[in-house]
């Protein structure tokens, strides 16, 4: 069974090439979400094996978006995903549960390893 993933950005072309990444790769897409509140929502629904997450967005930022999933499930494997590599930014979603952390731009073989890294460590 193909594991199911969750796609959190505020940039369309971000969700678009990620989920054709992801499609290409034996992953099931189960929804994208614009938003960390929309996320929360989706996340709710679906229960995805993983979700991959931006930091800056409308509505609600990525890491209370993290915080409010890992609170529905604290086993949630999430991984962050953003252009803003600050090393405050990556130890906060590290420490709100972000499992690891992509710097944009990405190179698939990195997705891929990391999506296949949590994964593996099960829920």
């Amino acid at each position: 069974m193909s594991k199911s993933i969750l796609i959190v950005d505020d940039a369309a072309f971000m969700r678009m090439m990620i989920k054709n990444i992801l499609l290409k790769n034996g992953f099931e897409v189960v929804g994208e979400a614009e938003n960390g509140k929309i996320a929360v929502d989706m996340y709710r629904e679906t229960k995805p094996d993983l979700v991959t997450m931006d930091i800056t967005m409308p509505e609600m930022e990525g890491i209370e978006a993290v915080k409010a999933i890992r609170e529905i499930d604290p086993n949630a494997s999430i991984i962050m995903c953003s252009a803003m590599g600050q090393q405050s930014m990556v130890m906060d979603a590290i420490q709100a549960g972000a499992k690891d952390f992509i710097v944009k731009p990405f190179q698939q073989d990195r997705l891929l390893q990391a999506i296949e890294r949590v994964l593996s460590r099960g829920k």
